[in-house]
């Protein structure tokens, strides 16, 4: 097992660890980084403004994959997008965009976190419907 260390103005911000076959690559996590906790609220709200896109990369046109376009998703989760849509270079190149779909998970747990209470309430109000 071996592991590295990512580090960003002398703190470390995450790390990449190979063990058995497998890789984790990891982004700081302790609550002890971190302040202003607070609960992620209205999410289903959020989650519903994504648009999931079907299509292939220009250099690959006989491979069609699942994804999102870069520059739709940056209003909704800004922190998994890296760069600005449309972007040159000094020389006019194209600077494009990224994504880290992993940013989305904290979104998507908290979506059906919401979405599971809805279920139960509304399963509680059939039974209660059922029995009267």
């Amino acid at each position: 097992r071996y592991g590295t260390m990512i580090n960003s103005s002398g703190s470390q911000v995450g790390s990449i660890q190979v063990s058995h076959g497998s890789t984790a690559y990891n982004q700081t996590s302790d609550y002890r980084l971190k302040e202003n906790v607070t609960k992620l609220t209205n999410a289903t709200t959020r989650l519903k403004q994504l648009q999931p896109k079907r299509f292939n990369f220009i250099e690959v046109p006989d491979k069609t994959v699942d994804g999102f376009l870069a520059h739709e998703v940056s209003s909704i989760v800004p922190e998994a997008i890296t760069g600005e849509k449309d972007a040159v270079d000094a020389d006019g190149n194209p600077e494009y965009q990224g994504i880290d779909q992993s940013k989305l998970v904290p979104l998507l747990v908290a979506a059906i976190q919401e979405q599971q209470t809805l279920i139960e309430t509304l399963q509680t109000k059939v039974a209660a419907l059922e029995e009267a």
